[in-house]
Protein backbone atom coordinates (compact mmCIF):
# COMPACT_ATOMS: atom_id res chain seq x y z
CA UNK A 1 0.00 0.00 0.00
CA UNK A 2 1.45 3.35 -0.91
CA UNK A 3 2.32 5.71 1.93
CA UNK A 4 -0.22 8.37 0.97
CA UNK A 5 -3.10 5.90 0.97
CA UNK A 6 -1.91 4.40 4.26
CA UNK A 7 -1.82 7.84 5.89
CA UNK A 8 -5.32 8.64 4.63
CA UNK A 9 -6.59 5.31 6.00
CA UNK A 10 -4.91 5.97 9.34
CA UNK A 11 -6.39 9.47 9.39
CA UNK A 12 -9.88 8.05 8.87
CA UNK A 13 -9.38 5.86 11.93
CA UNK A 14 -7.53 8.23 14.27
CA UNK A 15 -8.61 11.74 13.24
CA UNK A 16 -10.56 12.32 16.44
CA UNK A 17 -7.29 12.07 18.37
CA UNK A 18 -5.87 15.06 16.48
CA UNK A 19 -6.33 18.76 17.11
CA UNK A 20 -8.60 20.85 14.89
CA UNK A 21 -5.54 22.50 13.36
CA UNK A 22 -3.91 19.16 12.59
CA UNK A 23 -7.12 17.91 11.01
CA UNK A 24 -7.56 21.04 8.88
CA UNK A 25 -4.00 21.06 7.54
CA UNK A 26 -3.99 17.32 6.92
CA UNK A 27 -7.29 17.43 5.05
CA UNK A 28 -6.20 20.41 2.98
CA UNK A 29 -2.96 18.67 2.06
CA UNK A 30 -4.16 15.10 1.53
CA UNK A 31 -7.85 15.39 0.64
CA UNK A 32 -8.00 18.78 -1.09
CA UNK A 33 -4.58 18.36 -2.73
CA UNK A 34 -3.47 21.86 -1.78
CA UNK A 35 0.22 22.66 -1.74
CA UNK A 36 1.90 23.69 1.47
CA UNK A 37 2.16 27.21 0.04
CA UNK A 38 -1.57 27.34 -0.76
CA UNK A 39 -2.42 26.21 2.77
CA UNK A 40 0.06 28.71 4.15
CA UNK A 41 -1.51 31.55 2.18
CA UNK A 42 -5.02 30.56 3.25
CA UNK A 43 -4.21 30.47 6.97
CA UNK A 44 -1.72 33.37 6.80
CA UNK A 45 1.10 31.47 8.47
CA UNK A 46 4.47 30.33 7.19
CA UNK A 47 4.87 27.42 4.81
CA UNK A 48 7.37 25.94 7.24
CA UNK A 49 4.80 25.98 10.05
CA UNK A 50 2.31 24.11 7.85
CA UNK A 51 4.98 21.61 6.85
CA UNK A 52 5.90 21.02 10.49
CA UNK A 53 2.29 20.39 11.55
CA UNK A 54 1.60 18.06 8.60
CA UNK A 55 4.77 16.04 9.33
CA UNK A 56 3.96 15.87 13.05
CA UNK A 57 0.45 14.71 12.19
CA UNK A 58 1.79 11.98 9.91
CA UNK A 59 4.14 10.83 12.68
CA UNK A 60 1.29 10.82 15.22
CA UNK A 61 -0.90 8.72 12.93
CA UNK A 62 1.85 6.16 12.46
CA UNK A 63 2.54 6.17 16.20
CA UNK A 64 -1.12 5.60 17.02
CA UNK A 65 -1.21 2.67 14.62
CA UNK A 66 1.97 1.17 16.09
CA UNK A 67 0.36 1.25 19.53
CA UNK A 68 -3.28 0.44 18.77
CA UNK A 69 -3.07 -1.59 15.53
CA UNK A 70 -6.63 -0.72 14.53
CA UNK A 71 -5.84 -0.47 10.82
CA UNK A 72 -3.98 -3.77 10.88
CA UNK A 73 -6.81 -5.50 12.73
CA UNK A 74 -9.41 -4.02 10.39
CA UNK A 75 -7.43 -5.28 7.39
CA UNK A 76 -7.23 -8.77 8.91
CA UNK A 77 -10.95 -8.86 9.62
CA UNK A 78 -11.68 -7.65 6.11
CA UNK A 79 -9.49 -10.41 4.65
CA UNK A 80 -11.10 -13.08 6.84
CA UNK A 81 -14.57 -11.86 5.93
CA UNK A 82 -13.69 -11.95 2.26
CA UNK A 83 -12.47 -15.54 2.66
CA UNK A 84 -15.72 -16.49 4.43
CA UNK A 85 -17.83 -15.01 1.64
CA UNK A 86 -15.83 -16.86 -0.99
CA UNK A 87 -16.07 -20.07 1.04
CA UNK A 88 -19.86 -19.74 1.31
CA UNK A 89 -20.12 -19.08 -2.43
CA UNK A 90 -18.12 -22.23 -3.13
CA UNK A 91 -20.38 -24.24 -0.81
CA UNK A 92 -23.43 -22.95 -2.66
CA UNK A 93 -21.99 -24.01 -5.99
CA UNK A 94 -21.09 -27.47 -4.73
Amino acid sequence: MDNRLLLINLYDIYKNLLTDKQQAYFEDYYYNNLTLQEISDFYSISRNAIHKVVKETEEKLVSYEEKLLLHQRFSQVKLLTKDLVISKQIEEII
